[in-house]
């Protein structure tokens, strides 16, 4: 998400028309990856999911099925955990991506966490660390 925020600070300041244009896109990439068992213990398929929500809902329904997962299920916190293949067959498949439209609003409020954190004014920056209650449901958004 730290990547993401400084691009669109960079395209907020220097190249609004294209985010007015609706011509901005980010690739989000999966939250989850679960391995499912095939048959004998075999490596079967891997599913990818975005939230907690989906993970929850993916292993119940397998459950439901009378499928297994590997455990643990292994859980991204970045595109830096990914290994190129599975970048190239989750977020930068065109067939397989979800790709969100990025608006003015989501612009802006990049462009002002980013004053905030990186900005020259320190006492704002400390306030916002030493205050700020951690939204748990936004971490990987």
């Amino acid at each position: 998400a730290h990547i993401r925020c400084l691009l669109l600070t960079l395209l907020y300041r220097y190249m609004k028309p294209m985010i007015d244009d609706g011509r901005v896109f980010a690739a989000i990439p999966p939250l989850h990856r679960i391995e499912t068992m095939g048959a004998g213990g075999k490596k079967g398929e891997y599913i990818y999911t975005y939230s907690d929500d989906e993970m929850r809902k993916v292993t119940a329904d397998l459950k439901k099925a009378g499928k297994k997962w590997k455990e643990p299920i292994q859980r991204y916190k970045g595109l830096g955990e990914m290994d190129a293949d599975q970048l190239r067959e989750t977020t930068m498949d065109p067939d397989a991506r979800t790709l969100r439209r990025i608006t003015i609003k989501d612009a802006a409020a990049a462009e002002a966490m980013f004053e905030l954190l990186m900005g020259n004014d320190v006492a704002p920056r400390k306030e916002f660390i030493s205050t700020a209650e951690i939204d748990r449901d936004r971490i990987d958004a």
